[in-house]
């Protein structure tokens, strides 16, 4: 049965993880890769509806509720789209994963890693990725990128410096626990070599060229 890969793009907010996803995706098309490019929270009608209320800044939502509401719209795009692509062979190219919960949730609202982590291996059913790309920048660099992007930031992205500096402390502690997953990019590098380092971190995973 053909199984395609699941590579996430993970850092916390500013730092490109968009930017890369579509240059990523034009490269791996143009290595004649099947691949699907989706966003996580998001991609299904469930998810999409999920994404739009925990991004409302006007909206309270507790620490716990942020958690399992993530966890929700993650359970939705795994079991509707995730893993039915894998299964034809198709690389799906995930803008943010289980990653982002364990630095935002587990750490920036101290709700503890592995009681986060187990949440959200329930609602993957134990789903990993073949490889995750962190964009590694501190938040005093990636925050002022937000601004440039003309629309008043949303519900998490309007946190203080604080919080990001703790979920960038937690993605480096990700990073260091597993590092044949998880490969670190310094995302302050221009676009076209932050591409470069992402299609060298996923190297190994590519198809052989004719």
């Amino acid at each position: 049965m053909p199984t395609g890969k699941l590579i996430t793009i993970e850092g916390i907010d500013g730092a490109g993880k968009s930017t890369l996803a579509a240059s990523l995706s034009a490269s791996l098309v143009a290595r004649g890769v099947p691949v699907e490019s989706l966003r996580d929270p998001g991609g299904t009608q469930l998810s999409e509806r999920i994404r739009e209320l925990v991004k409302d800044p006007s909206v309270r939502i507790d620490a716990r509720a942020e958690a399992l509401l993530y966890a929700a719209a993650r359970a939705q795009l795994v079991e509707e789209l995730v893993t039915p692509l894998l299964t034809t062979g198709t690389w799906v190219l995930l803008d943010r994963f289980i990653h982002s919960s364990l630095a935002y949730q587990g750490v920036g609202r101290e709700l503890g890693m592995e009681e986060v982590g187990a949440l959200n291996t329930f609602a993957t059913g134990g789903l990993t990725p073949d490889r995750t790309l962190l964009l590694r920048i501190a938040p005093a660099d990636a925050l002022p990128r937000l601004h440039t992007r003309g629309a008043p930031p949303d519900r998490l992205e309007g946190e203080g410096e604080r919080f990001f500096a703790a979920v960038s402390a937690a993605y480096d502690q990700l990073a260091t626990s597993a590092p044949e997953q998880i490969r670190s990019i310094d995302a302050n590098q221009p676009p076209h070599h932050v591409l470069t380092s992402a299609l060298s971190a996923i190297g190994d995973l590519l198809p052989p060229s004719d």
